[in-house]
């Protein structure tokens, strides 16, 4: 058994050699594929009799066909572009949420967005009415904490 499955690495790693393999662009489609066929289940729960389910299949067929065509491409420059343009796409998304997480965990502290040039200022909950001086402008922000 154990020399099978070395065999069968080896024959993976001579076929994914000079190949793109996953990347970040093949990861999101993925979940996009899986996004797919959850959707198509619960649609197919909800109307069995819609030509919906069609449309999905077909979608995951192409979803399945572009993420294998990406993985096993042998045009690696070409993937690397696709793949650094979908980073600067995601990138500032997934830093907003992540910014936006971290604010709304922080029991501690309450953020004010400045109206003029648009920058978080954070100070402690609990102080009532407070006036704030935005580090950034300078300009002056009322609000409760």
């Amino acid at each position: 058994m154990g020399n099978l499955l070395y065999r069968l690495r080896c024959w993976l790693e001579r076929l994914m050699y000079g190949r793109n393999g996953t990347d970040q662009l093949n990861l999101a489609l993925l979940v996009v594929y899986v996004a797919l066929v959850a959707l198509q289940a619960v649609l197919v729960a909800l109307y069995p009799f819609e030509p919906v389910s069609g449309v999905f299949s077909i979608l995951q067929l192409l979803t399945a066909f572009f993420i294998l065509f990406r993985t096993f491409s042998r045009n690696l420059e070409k993937r690397r572009r696709e793949n650094a343009a979908f980073l600067g796409w995601w990138q500032p998304k997934q830093r907003a949420f992540r910014a936006w997480r971290g604010r709304v965990r922080d029991r501690d502290h309450k953020y004010f967005k400045c109206r003029s040039c648009g920058a978080r200022c954070r100070v402690p909950r609990g102080k009532g009415r407070i006036e704030i001086t935005c580090p950034r402008c300078h300009s002056k922000i009322i609000g409760r904490s």
